[in-house]
């Protein structure tokens, strides 16, 4: 009795686990629909499904292992866990993967378990097809776009046809008016008044003559000295650049923070314009443009079009992954330029004044909030697929901003530093509570910003 007991548990264990096994084999309790979640979220950045990358394609990896290397998911559970401690424990295959893909090592993901392993790999062996975009979001393109423009032009077009076309017939009866007269004899009492000379107008008008010719110098003058104010302000510039950027996709859509791009806009006086380098952080990876939002009259092809100008510039081979040394440098077209005589850091503002600028910004326009301080000078840059300059960048609209910005005086810093010049203020406005605002501490000294 005690015999069979024993073999019937031994039973139940060896068909239990060749149950499980064989499950794992062939990937069957997978979720491919949290696997695609997974496998986007943690090996994107080296897989893709049909095409080499970092590492190989991973579509139908359960099935090629088996059939090629006899090896089923629980080496690929192995391997993904800790691929380094596999490797080292001698297992022939692994060192095999390594050298083949010049030894550069995978991540290792402890984090995920047995459950999300075979997820992702019932993703790779049954994806499932991409779900079908909504109709109603669909941005019109084409003659379906042009065609109210087209109306509206031709309305436009219509409208100043009739004008011309009221115009001339007024012209014409005021014609037939002025020869009806030419012919009539109140014509000759009508040329005995007349004046006969310029000089005789002027004699009889002078005062008149000479205020009109005064108030034409003022305008004229005012006409130059606004010109010249406005010399150099570009609000509204967005010139075309040699690679198309959509800040619209990469902060918008994709919710790129702005710094880690322009990092050195939080530690250095200038915001610079990233190397391709930085490009090629994500574009290493990421050969083809698979997002949802699509530009007005552009498609796919477009976008990965200009993904390929990134690989001619830096020099890289996306089908060997390897750069080939042939680069192509490339010729941006600055937007925000500050003149030579002007000094402007961009860390003090970015991080000495960011949580004050925003407050500033948002008390003054509580229906147009900014979330990041780049936003007060640069605009809503994650709405644009064109950069263009924002706000006129003028010397009075720096002073505006500076005689309405408060500080924080709840900081450390400048509850210390300018504590007396605080209580001083408090006793100077009473009404506005002491407030501290950047004029206060030297904003509107001209050797701030011109030294």
């Amino acid at each position: 009795m005690i015999s069979w007991r024993k073999h019937y548990k031994q039973t139940l264990i060896a068909i239990g686990l060749l149950l499980s096994t064989s499950a794992s084999i062939y990937g069957q309790d997978g979720d491919p629909k949290n696997g695609e979640k997974l496998f986007k979220a943690n090996c994107t950045a080296c897989h893709a499904l049909d095409k080499q990358v970092i590492g190989p394609p991973l579509k139908g990896v359960v099935e090629r292992l088996k059939s090629e290397q006899g090896l089923d998911t629980a080496w690929l559970h192995k391997w993904i866990k800790d691929n380094k401690a596999l490797r080292a424990s001698g297992d022939k295959y692994a060192n095999e993967v390594f050298e083949k893909f010049n030894k550069t090592e995978m991540l290792q993901f402890p984090n995920l378990t047995d459950k999300d392993i075979d997820d992702i790999l019932a993703f790779t062996t049954n994806p499932p097809a991409p779900e079908p975009e909504k109709t109603a979001e669909t941005v019109p393109t084409g003659d379906a776009a042009a065609a109210p423009a087209d109306k509206t032009t031709t309305n436009i077009v219509i409208i100043s046809l009739l004008a011309i076309a009221g115009l001339l017939v007024w012209i014409l009866i005021k014609l037939r008016q002025l020869v009806k007269l030419g012919q009539s004899e109140d014509l000759a009492g009508l040329n005995e008044t007349r004046v006969r000379s310029f000089s005789e107008i002027y004699q009889k008008y002078h005062f008149v003559g000479k205020g009109l010719l005064a108030i034409l110098a003022i305008l004229a003058t005012y006409g130059i000295w606004n010109w010249i104010m406005w010399i150099g302000v570009y609000k509204g510039y967005k010139p075309e650049q040699p690679i198309y950027f959509s800040h619209k996709i990469h902060a918008g859509e994709n919710k790129i923070d702005c710094q880690l791009c322009h990092s050195s806009a939080k530690y250095g006086k200038v915001s610079e314009i990233p190397s391709m380098n930085v490009c090629m952080n994500c574009h290493r990876t990421i050969s083809e443009y698979n997002g949802k939002y699509l530009e007005p009259g552009k498609d796919k092809t477009f976008y990965d079009g200009e993904i390929q100008k990134i690989y001619a510039a830096t020099g890289w081979d996306p089908a060997k992954q390897q750069y080939t040394g042939k680069t192509q440098p490339v010729e941006w077209t600055r937007i925000h330029n500050m003149p030579d005589f002007v000094y402007f850091n961009h860390s003090q503002h970015v991080v000495a004044g960011e949580q004050a600028i925003i407050n500033s910004f948002n008390k003054k326009n509580p229906n147009n909030k900014i979330d990041v301080v780049c936003k007060a000078c640069h605009g809503k840059i994650d709405t644009m697929n064109v950069v263009q300059m924002a706000n006129d960048f003028t010397m009075g609209w720096c002073i505006e901003c500076h005689r309405t910005t408060e500080i924080d005086m709840n900081n450390g810093y400048n509850k210390e530093y300018f504590k007396n010049l605080h209580d001083k203020l408090k006793k100077q406005y009473p009404k506005d509570g002491g407030k501290i605002t950047v004029d206060a501490i030297g904003g509107l000294e001209c050797g701030k910003c011109h030294y």
